[in-house]
């Protein structure tokens, strides 16, 4: 019956880890071209990496649109499965999307690999990540309403392939038993999350009038490193994806002026969008927040592509018209890869005030560039956030003089 999420379960389970090898894979269609898909590739094999696996080659094809039974030609089938087979090691083959369980069964039965999509490696990498129950049943369900469409293909074996005297009802029997058991631990694991939902909805509610600011933005630009440095607080941060899965919530005061400061999950290209259903509750956070802090990696090649990415899932949210300051990060990186190290310091200046300028223009929100992990220009960041956090205080409160 079930979908197994193996990647990187020695770990977690407290064995012996294993280095997992696998093979990634990418299909050109519809309006991608190479170069995009290359950079999708990157993206999943930092993924993977994250999951527990080393990726050793990588394949792309160019087709109209993938083929219904195994995603690929048979051709480049063939090609992966020679290379498979010449490597005792490689334990995996990944996809960069997602794959239907007829395809899932099809491709094991050639290729003779465990065959993982990009939707259910993340799913691995949540169900690792997750620390607190509330997480711990966001990803179950997640996985669960994943598993369920899927469930005919991977249980192909029980299907009436033959027909004739003794072929013909216990497959059927036993998906629909499977599939009646996944529907009623769904509709359980819903039941539990409301429960929880209702219970951190009362813990917002009891913070009082304080004003509410978030932290979102594109999985790994730097958010709990932020986080740590701006609360003085130790939020687990690493270079992997989706370190922080649990929001954390601390109370900030600078300049006399108090506000509840939260790091969220990070927004990644084709999330699952039953992951996002399932961690709305954990987005609430950034629904309820006053001021939304969009941290974005400006050393990222494709750093405007991450910027339309989490936009877009602001905009599912219903968040996309909040106050919204642009921190972006990293900038001792960007001066490290496309400064010549011959401009003097004035000039670097100009070339920064003009690209915060243009970015200004661009997406209608004042920008900050800042370094996290030096802390570089953070006192521009402080007064930028104070000066935001007052005004939301005085919309808030319009006939009252506050004293904190």
């Amino acid at each position: 019956m079930s979908k197994e999420w193996t990647v990187g379960t020695q770990a977690a389970k407290g064995l012996k880890e294993e280095t997992e090898h696998a093979v990634l894979v990418g299909l050109v269609y519809k309006e991608q071209n190479e170069e995009l898909v290359q950079e999708y590739l990157n993206e999943l094999e930092f993924l993977a990496l994250t999951a527990g696996a080393i990726t050793m080659k990588r394949y792309i094809q160019k087709m109209p649109h993938p083929h219904p039974r195994t995603f690929i030609g048979s051709g480049k089938l063939q090609e992966i499965k020679k290379y498979v087979d010449d490597h005792e090691e490689i334990n995996m083959v990944i996809f960069d999307d997602d794959l239907s369980g007829k395809q899932v069964s099809a491709l094991e039965s050639e290729l003779k690999v465990k065959i993982v999509d990009r939707s259910s490696l993340i799913l691995d990498i949540f169900a690792r990540r997750a620390q607190t129950a509330q997480a711990k049943t966001q990803v179950e369900l997640a996985q669960l309403q994943y598993l369920l469409p899927r469930l005919r293909g991977l249980w192909s074996h029980l299907e009436r392939q033959r027909g004739g005297i003794g072929m013909r009802g216990p497959g059927e029997k036993e998906i629909e038993t499977d599939r009646r058991i996944v529907r009623d631990k769904i509709a359980l694991l819903k039941k539990q999350l409301e429960k929880i939902d209702r219970q951190a909805f009362t813990q917002r509610k009891n913070r009082g009038e304080l004003i509410r600011v978030s932290l979102v933005g594109y999985t790994n630009v730097g958010k709990s490193t932020l986080m740590n440095t701006l609360s003085k607080s130790d939020v687990f941060a690493e270079n992997k994806l989706f370190a922080t899965l649990d929001t954390t919530v601390r109370k900030v005061v600078w300049d006399d002026m108090p506000f509840l400061l939260s790091d969220t999950v990070g927004f990644i290209r084709k999330l699952p969008h039953h992951l996002i259903e399932s961690f709305k509750s954990t987005l609430d956070e950034v629904r309820e927040s006053d001021i939304l802090l969009h941290v974005v990696d400006i050393a990222h090649p494709r750093y405007e592509e991450h910027l339309k990415t989490v936009n877009e899932t602001l905009e599912e949210l219903g968040a996309r018209e909040k106050p919204t300051l642009l921190v972006f990060n990293k900038i001792d990186l960007y001066r490290e890869r496309y400064f010549d190290k011959l401009l003097d310091p004035e000039t670097k200046a100009d070339i920064e005030r003009e690209l915060s300028l243009n970015l200004s223009y661009e997406y209608s929100h004042e920008n900050v560039f800042i370094s996290a992990l030096d802390k570089d220009n953070l006192d521009t960041l402080r007064e930028k956030v104070v000066k935001m956090v007052k005004r939301e205080y005085q919309v808030r409160f319009p006939y009252e003089v506050k004293t904190w």
